[in-house]
Parts: C-alpha cells; structure tokens; sequence
C-alpha cells in the first residue's frame, strides 16, 4: 500500500471544502474531491492538478446512501485506505430577509433537509469510511462547523452571533453533540475526531459577505486534519483557540 496519505473532502468543489482540499494537497496528500456536481468536480480536480497536487474525483451526494457507498468502494479501488476525512459539505437552508431563519414560522421540511446534509449526512459518510480509516496508522476525521453552533455564544446578549438561524445553527450544534459522541467512543485509540469553526468567510454561501478568505477559514480544519498523534479529540476549535459549547 503506497506511504502517500488519501485524504477525502466532502463539498470539495468550492469555497472552503476547496481550499481545504488544496492545503492538503500543497502538504502532499492525495485528495479526494467530494462533490454532487460532474462538471464542478471535475473543474475543481483540474484546478488543483495544475496548481501540482494529487487530486481525483469522488461522486458523492452525502444524502444519499448509495452515493455514499460508491464512494467509499470508489476510495478502496484508488487507495485501499483513508488517512484523513473532513466533513465539509453543508447547507444552510432557505432563510427570509436579512438572513434569518424564524423559529416561529419555520418549515419542518426545511429543518429535515438541513439537518439530513450537516448532520445525517456526515455520520453517513464518516461509518461508510470507517474502514478504510481503520486501514490508516494516524486517522483524522474533521467536521465543519460553525461558531453559531455555540450555546454559550447563542445564550450571551453581550455576543454579536449574527441573525436568528433556527434551522442551520442548531444543526451545527447537533454535529457538534455527534462530534463528541464519537470522540468518546474512540477514546484511546489512534482515532482523532475534532469539530473545525473556519469563522465568517466570504464565499458563495455566506453571500460573499464576510472579513475572512476560503484560504483562512480553511486554515483550522488543515490544522486538525494533520494532528500528531496523541493529539486533542473531542473538542470545537477555531484559530484562535478552544470555542465554549
């Protein structure tokens, strides 16, 4: 099996899950690029070629479980293991003026779909890859999330957390609650699972509103996805440190 480390990233195509991608390429991994889209998957595979990293595509609809499945059959046949999984790909949902999503007029269907993709669908993706990551000497599993995900900063008046998201921030907060469980449950293995805030970037999904560059928000997740062992799990990290939950 080659030394080179596979790392798959989901929502890989762009924004952050690009740069992500690209950081870990520039480190010499071999990076898979997860996306829903053919042709902006193969865009974003072709970009990262000619910047000279090992990249390749990976169907992958985090949804869906045969998608799912397919690409972690897809990953055995191209690297026979998984050395780092980051869990990017999320929606924020439809939102009404000034972004903000009502809790007192919220669509249920809504909340299912957001939830489905930010939280069912990174524990789809992280179980269907599990074997492949047990294959790895040094596993490392990152989950994207956010810093509206905190309780103490939501419960703090004194906290700008921005607008009134009911459906995306408390799915952040769910991952976060998932992140923890599995920590636990792979305490005192070589497994490393850690939840990755990249702060307010300017991308397509926030708008492009925002201080931070894909580049800087990317930064944090790269940070956990290439931890020494014995380092920290279980915890909800952002550039500049430790983020109460």
């Amino acid at each position: 099996m080659s030394e080179t480390k596979t790392a798959l990233v989901t929502g890989a195509n762009k924004g952050i899950g690009y740069e992500i991608a690209a950081g870990l390429g520039a480190l010499g991994y071999r990076v898979g690029v997860g996306a829903r889209d053919d042709a902006r998957r193969a865009a974003a595979v072709g970009k990262l070629r000619a910047a000279g990293a090992d990249a390749f595509g990976v169907p992958l609809d985090v949804t869906g479980d045969r998608s799912v499945t397919d690409a972690a059959e897809l990953l055995e046949q191209q690297a026979g293991r998984l050395d780092v999984l980051v869990n990017n790909a999320g929606i924020s949902g439809e939102t009404g003026p000034g972004w903000v999503q009502d809790p007192t007029t919220l669509d249920l269907d809504l909340v299912r779909a957001v939830v489905d993709t930010n939280v069912l669908g990174v524990i789809r993706v992280t179980n269907a890859m599990l074997p492949l990551l047990r294959r790895s000497s040094s596993p490392r599993i990152v989950n994207v999330s956010s810093a509206v995900a905190s309780l103490t900063r939501q419960a703090d008046p004194d906290i700008e957390i921005g607008p009134v998201m009911a459906a995306y921030a408390p799915s952040k907060t769910f991952l976060n609650a998932v992140t923890v469980q599995y920590a636990r449950h792979f305490a005192g293995t070589n497994i490393l699972i850690n939840a990755a805030c990249p702060g307010l970037v300017a991308t397509d999904f926030t708008g492009f509103h925002g201080p931070r560059t894909p580049e800087q928000g990317a930064a944090t997740a790269i940070r956990l996805a290439t931890l020494p062992d014995g380092g920290p799990t279980g915890s909800f990290v952002e550039d500049d440190g430790v983020i109460s939950w």
